[in-house]
């Protein structure tokens, strides 16, 4: 290959190998593979076998470290994101088998085995640590932990159609405790569609364009536990956004905005008391007119939590 460069901009080599399932690889991906084997956490991400076939397409190969004549001055604390639980976790999953769990609670009490199903692994990008969601078969309830309170987890045969009904249980516990809501993007910002897409990137969602106003409109779904990640980021975009439909987040967000102006005296938050009321009224009135009011309350809401700066 002449052109190093060929790999990413001929669009037919590309399409033809993807139809037949071969991909190629660079020199520069190939190191990236060794020195990726080489660190200590391979061995907890990865099994052995799969190391060992990993390591056939860099044995034959003299490929020079991409990390070599590179040192780290300074940096922040490395965060480990790959725990030595997910392995054992991941073929509880694949093998579709229940589990026997023992975790310990905050203030580190040891609580006694419990019977479950794991659900699925969830790496929280906020807290920076990976949550085990499963379903307790004696409680019939659906449990979050975080996977260093976990002490260890053993797989336990079930039958294959008690696994199906527990799944199936533990399913709708888990899609039952969901939120709609609409964010319209203020046509100034258009430009940074991108940016504003981006901060919703982890969570479900549509977005549909309306020509005649030029305006985006961004349909999110999102848990319980997910909301206050929505506000976190909505605080951060400011007057970039506003709250269109989902009366969630219309409610948290003025309650953002009474707090913030409670801090510069009781004007600002009778202010914002006074425009509850005047909500509550209109609510007893025309529809029309409630939904005018929520869109009022919630740009306001979102112009003063720009303007006040409260941390995201």
């Amino acid at each position: 290959m002449n052109n190093p460069f060929e790999k990413i901009f001929n669009y037919q080599l590309s399409s033809r190998l993807e139809e037949t399932g071969v991909y190629t690889l660079t020199s520069q991906e190939r190191s990236w593979l060794k020195s990726m084997l080489e660190h200590p956490a391979a061995h907890e991400a990865l099994e052995p076998r799969t190391i060992a076939k990993l390591q056939e397409c860099v044995l034959d190969d003299e490929i020079s470290n991409l990390l070599d004549g590179l040192e780290q001055k300074a940096g922040s604390l490395e965060t480990q994101i790959v725990h030595p639980l997910l392995s054992p976790i991941r073929r509880i999953l694949r093998n579709r088998q229940g589990m026997t769990i023992q975790c310990r609670t905050k203030k580190g009490k040891l609580n006694e085995p419990q019977p479950g199903i794991p659900y699925k692994l969830e790496y929280s990008m906020v807290k920076r640590e990976w949550y085990l969601h499963w379903y307790n078969s004696s409680t019939r309830s659906i449990l979050h932990t975080r996977l260093c309170h976990i002490v260890s987890v053993e797989q336990s045969r079930v039958s294959r159609t008690s696994y199906e009904e527990q799944t199936v249980r533990a399913q709708k516990l888990f899609e039952a405790p969901r939120h709609e809501a609409v964010v319209e993007v203020i046509r100034t910002f258009n430009a940074e569609l991108t940016r504003i897409l981006h901060a919703f990137s982890c969570f479900d969602k549509k977005v549909e364009f309306d020509e005649e106003e030029r305006t985006y409109r961004i349909h999110l779904t999102f848990t319980d536990s997910e909301g206050q990640f929505v506000l976190t980021k909505l605080r951060f975009l400011g007057k970039r956004v506003r709250v269109v439909e989902g009366n969630y987040l219309k409610y948290r967000m003025r309650e953002t905005a009474r707090k913030a102006l409670a801090l510069y005296g009781v004007e600002g938050a009778n202010a914002v008391e006074t425009s509850d009321s005047d909500q509550s009224k209109a609510a007893e009135g025309s529809a029309d007119a409630q939904k005018a009011e929520q869109s009022s309350n919630s740009k306001n809401a979102a112009d003063i939590i720009a303007r006040t700066k409260i941390p995201g």
